[in-house]
């Protein structure tokens, strides 16, 4: 039995359809295997922690798609995906991580027998969950076949939200808010960065009303001190500290969709420097969300920002921002546009973004960071309603 309750009206998903055969027939794909758990969910409603193994979605030019994976996750399938039960095709266990048979095999099977053995068959090859020995089996069981790398073609087509999408987005952004109002009002010296963590974890999963929290792609990344100068460490057992900034990167989560938010705060009376960094990267946060427009370009943010930086010496060499929006672990990037300097994609209404501009220097870090949306017209809305600046507790 299909989901009773889509999360999307069949209207939207249709919608979704749509796009992804247009760019299948631009590239000559007969049939695509999408493996992006991000992309079977946004296809077919897909929604299950069962992406460590081999699992897909066959996507043909017409009629509806086929979930495909293993057996003890059909019934997943069943409770989550728009379609009929008969577009849903499982392995059996006995291909689960053995040596000497493999759940392509059975894939190759399903495509051979669909017609599609000798046809343009489109893979995503640059994704987490599609490994170089799926591609040999499958590459052997279709000899005929020829493999077009389809990598982002799915992600490209969900670059421009729909209403249904931002009310997801919007429902997440406020559980980012809660969960850095939380952090800044328990945060303090002699609280262990565990605890905090915990805290923060019961924060973004309790959500709000109706929008309960889901869980995150990226776990929280708390760093202190010179610890915070690395942008991707987590946590540990050691306690916060007076003389420290530590920031916090985290994102509320609902139904998949995500509202990254970053702040930071410094216990005691923070150096003059890291005042100076905190007030400029407000200053090129600001410049960047002035010239988020339809018809600029993602560059155009990128610029804006490094000017602003530059005014205090400061030079990044990383982009300072990212698609963003549905995503499962270990990413909630989209992987289409970067916010860098030479990223030439046109903003169009409907785009989001997590405008991103960590600062990781040598010996300390800060973090300031929001969710935009590009508006029809005028710079763009940021998703959360958070003070940007550098929080300091005496």
């Amino acid at each position: 039995m299909p989901a009773q309750t889509p999360p999307f009206s069949q209207s939207e998903y249709d919608r979704r359809l749509r796009l992804t055969r247009q760019a299948m027939a631009e590239a000559g794909i007969d049939v695509l295997f999408v493996t992006n758990p991000s992309n079977q969910n946004w296809l077919t409603g897909y929604d299950g922690w069962s992406f460590y193994v081999h699992q897909g979605v066959i996507l043909p030019m017409d009629g509806e798609p086929w979930w495909w994976g293993r057996m003890q996750d059909a019934n997943g399938a069943r409770r989550t995906v728009w379609m009929a039960e008969d577009r849903i095709l499982h392995y059996a266990d006995r291909y689960v991580q053995a040596a000497d048979i493999h759940p392509m095999e059975d894939l190759a099977s399903h495509l051979r027998i669909m017609g599609y053995g000798d046809k343009r068959i489109g893979l995503e090859m640059e994704t987490y969950y599609f490994t170089a020995r799926a591609f040999a089996v499958l590459v052997d069981g279709l000899p005929e076949a020829e493999f077009v790398d389809a990598s982002t073609l799915v992600n490209w087509n969900r670059l421009i939200k729909s209403a249904e999408e931002l009310d997801f987005m919007r429902r997440a952004a406020r559980i980012s808010e809660l969960v850095i109002g939380r952090a800044m009002e328990i945060a303090e010296p002699g609280l262990r960065k565990h605890d905090l963590v915990g805290e923060l974890f019961r924060t973004s999963v309790q959500g709000e009303h109706d929008s309960w929290g889901d869980y995150p792609a990226i776990v929280p990344l708390v760093p202190s001190g010179a610890d915070a100068s690395a942008p991707h460490l987590t946590w540990n057992g050691e306690a916060l500290k007076t003389g420290e900034a530590t920031f916090i990167e985290q994102s509320g989560c609902y139904r998949r969709y995500h509202a990254p938010l970053c702040r930071t705060i410094f216990f005691g009376k923070p150096p003059h420097y890291m005042v100076d960094a905190a007030q400029a990267l407000t200053e090129g946060l600001n410049a960047g969300i002035e010239v988020a427009r339809p018809g600029n370009r993602a560059c155009d943010i990128a610029r804006a920002l490094d000017a602003e930086l530059l005014k205090v010496g400061i030079e990044r060499p990383n982009r300072c921002g990212y698609a963003v929006g549905l995503s499962y672990p270990p990413d909630w990037g989209e992987h289409t546009v970067s916010l860098r300097a030479f990223d030439e994609t046109v903003l169009e209404p409907g785009m989001t973004f997590h405008f991103m501009p960590g600062l990781w220097m040598d010996g300390w870090g800060m973090e300031t960071t929001e969710t935009i949306l590009i508006r029809e017209d005028g710079p763009a809305e940021c998703l959360c309603d958070v003070p940007r600046e550098l929080f300091v507790k005496a």
